[in-house]
């Protein structure tokens, strides 16, 4: 006797990698999109059969609990993270063929529910839409990034589509606001390099030249390890300040490598990674720098998961 598969089964799970993508771009989390996705996929097994025939459209139920899950989620995180040590800075990714297994440990080539690397998950971009309310970045969000139309985003968020409109209008006056570059790879790739090369030589004069003098530099340990509490700012400054760093100690290795799609460094400590760097790049100096050292938001890079807020 031949089971019959559940219905729409195959086009429910095929849905997970849009679903994390999604939640991820949301919350800035891999460790919470993936409980996200874990709790949506929960509440639908939850339904008897009977519930889940009568929905019509399975993907787009799946996208609607999960964006609602992560809208109640994004307002508890503004209060937990009023209790976080330090700057809070979303967590990076490695480029999918350096995702390492938290459960095997092995290094992995694109997996099926990781995060599409593009230019919606750049650093930049998302250390902006952490400043927008939960409403705006979700508007924005399922309407410019996931193109859904906003009488669609509305019956998600529970308010009218001029109401959504307006949401997402004032998301992309964050961006402009922001002046988030769209500098090519390859130009940031070149500075990013530089920078590096001066740091390992502790050029405070070479590090000045590629830095913009309203440098903003940030650092994220969760109070786990040792990082700066505040941003250091100005060119002169985060410049002596790197090359205060001395990473020519014995065990210390920058590399160079792909962080949230674009160019960055990551610090190779003993073996193990480290810091993970992310920057900003316009007119050939760095506007920006973001050094995640937290360990639990280093998941993807080190094998291990763990929670970051």
């Amino acid at each position: 006797m031949t089971t019959q598969p559940e219905p729409a089964l195959s086009a429910i799970v095929s849905e997970r990698r849009r679903l994390t993508n999604l939640a991820y771009r949301l919350l800035g989390s891999l460790a919470d999109a993936e409980d996200v996705v874990q709790e949506t996929y929960a509440r639908w097994y939850a339904m008897s059969r009977e519930e889940q025939d009568a929905i019509d459209n399975p993907a787009a139920w799946l996208t609607t609990v999960a964006s609602r899950v992560c809208l109640d989620l994004l307002g508890s995180a503004r209060v937990r993270r009023e209790r976080y040590v330090g700057e809070w800075i979303p967590e990076p990714l490695p480029d999918r063929t350096e995702w390492i297994d938290g459960r095997s440990g092995r290094v992995t080539v694109d997996p099926a529910d990781s995060v599409t690397l593009d230019e919606s998950v750049s650093m930049a971009f998302l250390v902006v839409l952490e400043s927008m309310t939960p409403a705006e970045r979700v508007a924005f969000v399922l309407h410019d990034v996931f193109r859904y139309s906003f009488v669609e985003v509305a019956e998600i968020v529970g308010r009218t589509p001029a109401a959504c409109r307006k949401l997402a209008s004032s998301a992309r006056r964050h961006l402009r606001e922001s002046r988030t570059s769209a500098t090519p790879a390859a130009e940031v790739a070149g500075v990013v390099r530089e920078f590096k090369l001066a740091w390992e030589a502790r050029d405070i004069e070479a590090l000045i030249g590629l830095l913009d003098p309203a440098v903003r530099a940030t650092g994220d340990g969760g109070g786990l390890v040792s990082a700066e509490l505040h941003p250091v700012e100005g060119g002169e400054r985060v410049a002596r300040y790197f090359a205060g760093l001395d990473v020519r100690r014995a065990g210390v290795v920058i590399l160079e490598r792909t962080v949230s799609g674009q160019p960055g460094l990551v610090l190779r400590e003993g073996g193990v990674i480290a810091t993970v760097m992310a920057f900003d790049v316009e007119g050939g100096r760095i506007r920006r720098i973001w050094a995640v050292r937290n360990p639990e938001k280093l998941g993807p890079w080190t094998g291990s998961r763990g929670r970051s807020q």
